[in-house]
């Protein structure tokens, strides 16, 4: 069976020259949520009107569908490091993208996104103790998360990408900065993002990733 057919996936392209049509063994999959609504295209299109070559290969929209930006073997920058290996750890890994308002902040008791647009309280994800600083997250949706779990695990098995969840993910990371093969978050790479979050449901699919049947 094709695993890829069985995704709900579109072919959203970039534009040839926001991407590098260079083919790069790949060790690492990186989780990214993209600070906007749920739509993806949105996403794609402020890609092709930025600085080229800063994108992902997949972006996942708040309804689930998968849209594909590039063959996962090309590379554009997404991390960000600032480090000798940049460019080699971008060139290693595939970027996802969930789409997410990320953190959120809370005033006259409502919920605001980065552009003071109102969040509805049932989107909230809190931590008591702040994560990275913030007490309040958009929550991914399930259909999302759904959809990244059966992502994940067609990488996975395509480039031989260890499945393991590793619980350190949430914070810097020498693995990841060493080009250490597994799953991360762009948290694992710097200190100064906040992208993913550790919501409890995304920590469960990962976990699971090991117990899916072909």
């Amino acid at each position: 069976m094709n695993i890829l057919n069985t995704l709900p996936l579109i072919q959203t392209p970039l534009d040839n020259s926001q991407y590098y049509r260079k083919r790069c063994d790949k060790k690492q999959i990186v989780l990214h949520h993209t600070v906007s609504n749920g739509i993806a295209e949105n996403v794609i299109a402020g890609w092709n009107k930025n600085a080229p070559h800063i994108a992902t290969a997949f972006v996942i929209a708040g309804d689930g569908t998968i849209h594909q930006c590039f063959y996962s073997e090309y590379w554009a920058h997404h991390l960000g490091v600032k480090a000798q290996n940049n460019t080699v750890l971008n060139q290693q890994s595939i970027g996802i993208e969930l789409c997410s308002w990320g953190p959120l902040e809370f005033r006259n008791n409502k919920f605001y996104n980065t552009y003071n647009q109102e969040v509805t309280d049932t989107e909230i994800q809190h931590y008591k103790n702040t994560y990275r600083g913030h007490h309040y997250y958009q929550r991914y949706k399930q259909k999302q998360l759904a959809s990244l779990q059966a992502l994940l695990f067609y990488l996975c098995l395509k480039y031989k990408i260890p499945m393991d969840y590793d619980p350190l993910i949430w914070e810097v990371h020498q693995g990841a900065l060493n080009s250490k093969p597994g799953i991360y978050s762009h948290v694992s790479y710097r200190k100064d993002k906040a992208d993913c979050h550790p919501q409890r449901e995304l920590i469960e699919f990962i976990k699971n990733l090991k117990s899916i049947k072909i």
